[in-house]
């Protein structure tokens, strides 16, 4: 009986969950290192299943992912109601797309739980360090949020550039007041003791919120609620989620 009473609190407290949390506005960035080249961290559909798991359980409205191959996103839209999403491929100095080990361009994805159609824009930022993967960035663009993922060089000096390159490119989305957020794997960690420090290439109205390493979420025009980090096996990143609400 003990039992049958502990479940029923259980799914009280799930139904009335929705209504309290009505107003968060959730951005997941992940990781997934997935392209099959770097095997110290690649881990095949292990790390699909899990990236799944974890999207199911933290329900975001906007994930950003980095380091997938094309396919990937349709693997992981049913996790997020089958919404909106768009894919960016890294480029080669070539231009032609980098690829995954099993032939699915490799790059920068979002999907939205909403279904809405976005404008998207990508690019390629004008400094690059001298490797084969030129780093890109995919954004979306609605009526009322503009949202894009990114993944910079490993090279610190590159990366800033980089950083402050998309810093600038939303800036006048966001002093215009809309809602924006840019996520992914910056490569720069927030060490204000040991630069490059992340938070130098920041901009006002931005704020950044980070996973303690290299993740982080610049946000402009949404209210910060908390952040939630959640240890992953499958990759060599943790799973990021910055809690925001709509004004």
């Amino acid at each position: 009986m003990a039992r049958v009473m502990l479940v029923t609190v259980l799914v009280l407290v799930g139904l009335a969950s929705p209504a309290s949390a009505a107003q968060e506005f959730r951005v997941l960035q992940l990781n997934l290192c997935h392209s099959g080249v770097n095997t110290s961290c690649y881990n095949g559909a292990a790390t699909l299943q899990e990236a799944d798991s974890v999207i199911t359980a933290e329900q975001p409205h906007v994930l950003s992912l980095n380091e997938i191959c094309a396919n990937d996103l349709s693997r992981l839209a049913p996790a997020m109601g089958n919404g909106f999403s768009t894919f960016a491929p890294a480029r080669r100095p070539d231009g032609g797309p980098v690829r995954c080990t099993n032939g699915d361009e490799y790059g920068n994805g979002l999907i939205f739980r909403s279904p809405a159609t976005g404008t998207v824009f990508t690019g390629q930022y004008a400094t690059q360090d001298g490797g084969n993967e030129r780093r890109v960035y995919v954004c979306a663009e609605f009526a009322d949020l503009v949202a894009c993922s990114t993944h910079l060089s490993t090279t610190g000096d590159v990366a800033m550039s980089q950083c402050k390159e998309a810093i600038a490119l939303l800036r006048g989305r966001a002093v215009a007041g809309r809602p924006t957020v840019l996520a992914g794997d910056f490569n720069l960690k927030y060490a204000p003791w040991f630069g490059p420090d992340v938070q130098d290439c920041n901009s006002s109205p931005f704020y950044r919120k980070g996973d303690g390493s290299v993740q982080h979420v610049f946000a402009a025009n949404l209210q910060y609620a908390r952040t939630e980090v959640t240890r992953m096996t499958t990759t060599d990143h943790p799973a990021l989620q910055v809690v925001y609400s709509r004004p």
